[in-house]
Parts: structure tokens; C-alpha cells; sequence
């Protein structure tokens, strides 16, 4: 197996603003609206990954030295997976509704139609370069458009082989692949999309919105963050800290919703890092400095970031801390008696590092966490309903999990997206459909209607007012307390003459 990653060929500007007017044209010739079509594409799809899984395995492991069995799992397998999903309800999830029925328009025959938007563009990340690369590809295939793919250009094995594989199974004239770092992606951003997914940091999501913006184009952004584990320590620490400890290590950390730090109680810091230690060890039982089982950084640079935020935390680290500049490598690392404020608890990590912080109480942990960035996920482990309820009921985040990591995000029929700073819309399955999906209001109205709206029309009379009241609503009794909680009184009118 070959150890070096291919250079990549980065497509030209020439062949940007050719990719752009194909599409466009095949766009208009109506090619991506039958159903049948698209369920031709997304199969081929699904065995454009199926054929080639040997190919992609040697891939993850050049890029990300990803072990074949996490490269199944957690991307192959689920991209493979999701094609099947919507090639079996794309039928359904195109055709079009009927609005709820309602007396006063049901003449109208009122539907929503499900319409693609057009050309769209997707800019994927390196850290699930496949999954992240063709799952929207789905999504907007399913939806009848024309799709861009921008993938990675730090992932150079694996964009080449889906650079390559693309114009095999897929028809070349409705998906493209754009291959390039900041310039591609800029002359990109100078066209209109019909909607544009970048799934990446904040930093360049600000970027993108910025370029988005000046175009018009909708926009929706999977970003990431710090996404918190509080623990109830009358939880099963076994259980926690497996689950928990594969969530941060899976990838090399390098996963948008991995565990970024746990929240635990103060006196039970110490039991509960013994149980980290102990998954760790039944993890990797000849060491994780000998273990094939995990993967390395994606580059010299983030190594270096991470090893620079291990050098300059003032927590104690409790197990780990091995680096390997050569290889890329940083060990597991469990850190205790991190604060806030430390270098671990400014960003987002995106490695094989979990801080540990000890609160007082739920309370104090609720506290920091709504002091902070609202997170892609938030995790609880507790087998407390109430203890679960109070955490996720005071808190905001793109999800919110119990006693599991990084599960719901290949959880069919959920959701997947952030809040805030973690991103804006929603993604995976029918929810990728929905995104490239316009929902277009569309009714049929009938000429004898002018004889019940008739009084629409000037000359305006108190007659055709009269008319027209049949069409307003009676409203409930007026609340006997204002939305501020205030007694009304003055026979039912909102203090000041203000509305309640």
C-alpha cells in the first residue's frame, strides 16, 4: 500500500466558469426533475462507493491513517446506507402536498410543490471526507438539482479518488467535482448558487456567509464547536466513559461532534478518570503508541496546534500526552483539573485530547456551558429523567444526546445541524432532501370564486366590508394576565393601553 498522497490537479478558472454554464444549461433543459432519473443517480452513487471500498479504505489510510474498520463504519457503510434510503423515498418525498384544509381556501385547491433550487454547491470538510463529500450529494441529486462538490484539499487521496470516480458512474453534465484550496473556492463564491452547504470551522464560515451574502445565495453551514459531556456521578462510569472515550479517540478526535471536554462532579473527577483509563487500556492493550487502531492528524499544522495546546494548558494530564511529529501522532490524552480559561477550553480541539473540568454541582455546569458558545451536541450522562431534563431544558445545542456520542448523527429520521455559532440548517437523509428542496405555494383559482371574494375589488363599500368579515377569525377570551405575568384590569384592557 502506497504511504504518499497524490498531488492533487486543481481545476482552472477556465474550467470553473465551464462547469458553472454546463450545469446551468442542463439545469434549464429540465434533465434533474424526473424521479426516475434522479433514483438512477443515486444508485449509481451507492456503487460508486460499493465498487471501489477497497480503493477508498487505501484512501482513509493514506490521508488519515483511518483504520479500514472506522472507515466502514463510520463513513462507507452510512454513505452506501443513506443512497438506499433515498433512492427508496425520494417517490415520496417529492411529490407534492396538499395544504391543510382549511373552509376558507379548500376552493382554492392550495398545494406545495417540492422543487429543486437549481444549481447548488457543496464545500465538504477533511475530517469525513466522504461521508461529508457525497452525503449532500445525495440529498441534492434526490431534490433534482445540479450539484458542485468542492472537496477537501487536505484530504488529497481521497478528493482525487472521488475526482476521479465522479465522471464514471455519475452523468458528468448534472454532478462536477472542483478541486482547489482558497482561490478555487473564492472564484466559486463569485456565482450564484441555489443554495450553498459549506461544513468546515467558523472562521471560513464567516467567510463563506460574507461571499454568499453578495449573491444572494442561501446558505447553510455545519460548523462544529465544543461540545460539552456532563455527568451525573450516579451514572454507570463504566458505560460513560467507553462510550466517551471512543467518541473522543475515533478519528483521532478529528469529528465536529466529538466529546470536547466533560463536565463532572468535583469529588467524583478522580473515579471517573480511572474509568477513562481503564477504557483507554482495554482499547489499545498494547499502548496507544503501538496500536494500528488509531488514526493520525491530518497534517503538520493542526499537529503542531494540538501539541501547542497540550504544552500550554496548566491541567495535569492524568494518561497520554505521547507525540510523534513523524507520524502525525498524538496519544489519547486524558487532562484534570482544567479551568476556565486554560488553552483546552478556547476552541474547539478536534483531537485526541478531553479535558476534564470539576463543577460543584448540574447547576454550575449549566452555568458554564450557557456562558459559552451553544455547541453542535451536548452529551448527558445520568439514568436520572429529571437529572436529563434539567440539563437539556436550560441549555441550547445543535443536539442533544443521552448516555451515547456521535450516534445521533447517522440516526436516521433526526436532524442534523447546529445553532448559533455551531451552524445554521439541517442535513442527513430527508433533511439534505428538504434543504436543496424550494417549497414552492402554488393554488387554482376558480372563476365563481369572485361571487364569495368579490368584495375584494374597489370600489370599496361598507356593504363589501361586510362581506368580507366572514373571512376573519373570533379570537379567545383576552388572557386575565399580561405576557408579563401583570394583572390586566380596566375591564380587559392591558395596562397604559398597551396591547397584552
Amino acid at each position: 500500500m502506497s504511504s504518499m498522497a497524490p498531488e492533487l490537479k486543481f481545476t482552472t478558472f477556465e474550467e470553473i466558469d465551464e462547469i458553472y454554464s454546463t450545469l446551468n444549461k442542463t439545469f434549464r433543459s429540465g434533465k434533474t426533475k424526473p424521479i426516475a432519473f434522479r433514483k438512477v443517480q443515486i444508485l449509481q452513487l451507492a456503487y460508486l462507493v460499493q465498487d471501489n471500498l477497497e480503493r477508498f479504505k487505501e484512501a482513509f489510510a493514506i490521508d488519515l491513517g483511518r483504520p479500514s474498520q472506522e472507515a466502514v463504519f463510520l463513513e462507507l457503510n452510512p454513505t452506501i446506507s443513506d443512497c438506499k434510503i433515498a433512492y427508496d423515498k425520494v417517490d415520496k418525498w417529492a411529490r407534492t402536498e396538499k395544504a391543510p384544509f382549511n373552509i376558507k381556501f379548500a376552493a382554492f385547491r392550495p398545494v406545495i410543490r417540492k422543487e429543486p433550487k437549481g444549481i447548488v454547491l457543496s464545500i465538504s470538510p477533511f475530517n469525513y471526507p466522504v461521508w461529508l463529500a457525497l452525503g449532500p450529494i445525495i440529498g441534492a441529486i434526490a431534490a433534482g438539482n445540479c450539484v458542485v462538490l468542492k472537496p477537501s484539499e487536505l484530504t488529497p487521496a481521497i478528493s482525487g479518488l472521488i475526482a476521479e470516480l465522479i465522471p464514471k458512474y455519475m452523468d458528468n453534465d448534472v454532478v462536477r467535482v472542483v478541486l482547489g484550496g482558497v482561490p478555487e473556492t473564492t472564484k466559486l463564491m463569485e456565482y450564484q448558487w441555489g443554495h450553498v452547504l459549506y461544513t468546515g470551522n467558523g472562521r471560513v464560515g464567516r467567510l463563506i456567509g460574507v461571499a454568499a451574502a453578495k449573491t444572494l445565495s442561501p446558505i447553510s453551514l455545519e460548523l462544529g464547536g465544543k461540545s460539552p459531556v456532563v455527568i451525573d456521578a450516579k451514572c454507570d462510569f463504566k458505560i460513560a466513559a467507553r462510550r466517551i472515550m471512543w467518541g473522543r479517540c475515533v478519528n483521532a478526535g478529528q469529528t465536529c461532534i466529538a466529546p470536547d471536554y466533560v463536565l463532572v462532579p468535583r469529588s467524583s473527577e478522580d473515579a471517573f478518570i480511572k474509568a477513562l483509563k481503564d477504557a483507554h487500556d482495554e482499547f489499545y492493550p498494547s499502548g496507544a503508541i503501538n496500536t494500528p487502531d488509531l488514526s493520525h492528524i491530518v497534517n503538520i499544522t493542526h499537529f503542531h496546534r494540538l501539541k501547542d495546546l497540550l504544552d500550554s494548558t496548566s491541567g495535569t494530564i492524568a494518561f497520554g500526552g505521547q507525540t510523534d511529529e513523524s507520524r502525525k501522532f498524538i496519544a489519547p490524552t486524558v487532562v484534570k483539573g482544567v479551568k476556565d480559561g486554560d488553552s483546552l477550553m478556547n476552541d474547539e480541539i478536534f483531537g485526541p485530547i478531553l479535558p476534564i473540568m470539576p463543577v460543584d454541582d448540574v447547576d454550575a455546569a449549566i452555568a458554564y456551558i450557557n456562558a459559552h458558545d451553544h455547541p453542535l451536541a451536548l452529551y448527558c450522562f445520568s439514568s436520572d429523567a429529571a437529572f436529563k431534563n434539567k440539563v437539556f431544558d436550560n441549555t441550547q445545542s445543535g443536539a442533544a444526546v443521552a448516555n451515547d456520542v456521535l450516534i445521533h448523527g447517522g440516526t436516521d429520521g433526526l436532524p442534523f445541524g447546529g445553532i448559533g455559532p455551531s451552524g445554521s440548517g439541517y442535513q442527513t437523509r430527508s433533511f439534505s432532501f428538504d434543504m436543496f428542496t424550494h417549497l414552492r405555494s402554488s393554488l387554482d383559482s376558480p372563476g365563481w370564486i369572485d361571487n364569495i371574494l368579490g368584495g375584494r375589488f374597489p370600489p370599496y363599500t361598507s356593504g363589501k366590508l361586510a362581506s368580507l368579515k366572514r373571512f376573519g377569525v373570533t379570537l379567545p377570551p383576552r388572557p386575565r394576565v399580561s405576557a408579563n405575568g401583570h394583572s390586566l384590569s380596566n375591564g380587559g384592557a392591558a395596562p397604559n393601553g398597551s396591547s397584552s
